[in-house]
């Protein structure tokens, strides 16, 4: 059973905003007209002190907050903690607000400490620059720096960063000044950002308080509506095949397999693939059309479940086996679908019905997915909810 699963602040957002790769080739074009301190590389380790996260038992975890807050992988990001800690500790251990974390398991994420003072778990550290290195520019370039290693790092089990491989990233580093003047057009360019995304946001809020108005709460069903086992109104599930490939840009003609982060962060993101090594020996050839509802069916613990629906088809892009393709029969919307399955109710289901340990990947079976209970209201009332969820994506 994965243990995650606590609230609605867990969701999958289902707003879509380019950013990452627009601040890496932004960063890349201002490197390139800079001088450069020395020609070979730095070492993150010659940059920056590592504090790595302490073992604490978890014996002694708790949700009561009148204890410290204790950092675990999935806080990083999102910069705030709901579990505490309630044993004794060394303050050496201690974070403070601004603090730049690097998670070391998962997405390897790197982030600010945005809360109040909290204690470092393991699979977390802290980096510090040091004299004459600035902490942000940092930030950016070893950013960049840990999601090509996370594009390379198998993922049959949860992906893992070792001390030794984040000690070992090398830099060419600028001089100081235009270290910090790139930094601050980047920081720049991320409030713009960050704004962007507190408006989706707001719409995304929109349309949750939408879909509890007209539904009501999945668990509680106040409305009375039908509850239907998901198979009862699915036309087909299938999974596809994970061939091995390569991350690089795929040529016209080719076929390229998608990666589970194509649905990860709630609507699909086509550039997330890997380019088959053997274009003439595909075993298993399910590619995402139109009208499909794509399932994370093999994630990690917070992202087992998430979904992305299809606009268009992509003849050039396949399956892998974690990854399920799922129609609904006629009486069923796909927005409505979607939508539902990302309720707390519905992902507090997918917690209890999945499989796997906090080293490895949990596994929905599709045997029990289809045996999860959903609420079904009228097909006119879920094209209703589709046709508001249309008119909000019209306002992005």
């Amino acid at each position: 059973m994965c243990m995650e699963t606590r609230n609605s602040k867990t969701e999958m957002p289902l707003f879509k905003v380019k950013d990452e790769k627009f601040i890496f080739a932004v960063q890349m074009k201002l490197q390139s007209k800079c001088r450069f301190v020395r020609k070979d590389g730095m070492r993150l380790l010659d940059l920056c002190d590592i504090k790595y996260g302490y073992a604490f038992d978890s014996k002694k975890f708790t949700d009561n907050p009148i204890y410290p807050p204790l950092v675990r992988i999935r806080d990083v990001k999102r910069g705030f903690s709901e579990t505490f800690y309630a044993g004794e500790y060394s303050k050496e251990y201690l974070l403070h607000k601004g603090d730049l974390l690097i998670g070391m398991d998962g997405e390897f994420n790197i982030a600010r400490w945005k809360s109040v003072d909290a204690l470092l778990n393991q699979r977390v550290c802290k980096i510090s620059a040091k004299k004459g290195i600035n902490e942000e520019y940092i930030r950016f370039a070893l950013s960049k720096k840990l999601k090509n290693i996370e594009d390379k790092t198998s993922f049959v089990t949860v992906k893992h960063l070792s001390a030794r491989e984040l000690s070992a990233i090398e830099f060419i580093m600028p001089e100081y000044e235009k270290q910090r003047k790139i930094a601050d057009i980047l920081v720049s360019i991320e409030n713009i950002i960050e704004k962007k995304k507190q408006e989706l946001e707001q719409l995304d809020t929109l349309v949750k308080s939408r879909f509890a108005e007209m539904f009501g709460d999945m668990a509680l069903n106040q409305k009375h509506w039908d509850k239907v086992k998901i198979g009862s109104i699915v036309k087909s599930i299938e999974s596809g095949w994970s061939g091995n490939g390569k991350q690089r840009k795929k040529r016209d003609g080719e076929i390229a397999v998608l990666k589970v982060s194509s649905v990860t962060k709630g609507y699909f993101i086509p550039e997330e693939y890997k380019v088959l090594d053997d274009q003439n020996n595909i075993k298993k050839y399910i590619f995402p059309q139109k009208g499909d509802l794509i399932f994370s069916r093999a994630n990690t613990c917070e992202m087992v479940g998430a979904t992305a629906i299809i606009r268009q088809d992509y003849p050039e892009l396949i399956l892998p086996d974690k990854l399920w393709k799922i129609q609904f029969l006629k009486y069923v919307d796909v927005v409505y679908i979607k939508y539902a399955l990302s309720t707390s109710a519905i992902r507090k289901e997918f917690s209890n019905v999945s499989t796997g340990t906090s080293g490895s990947m949990y596994n929905v079976s599709m045997e029990k997915f289809k045996n999860i209970d959903i609420l079904l209201p009228p097909i006119e009332l879920q094209n209703q909810f589709a046709d508001f969820v249309a008119s909000i994506d019209k306002s992005k």
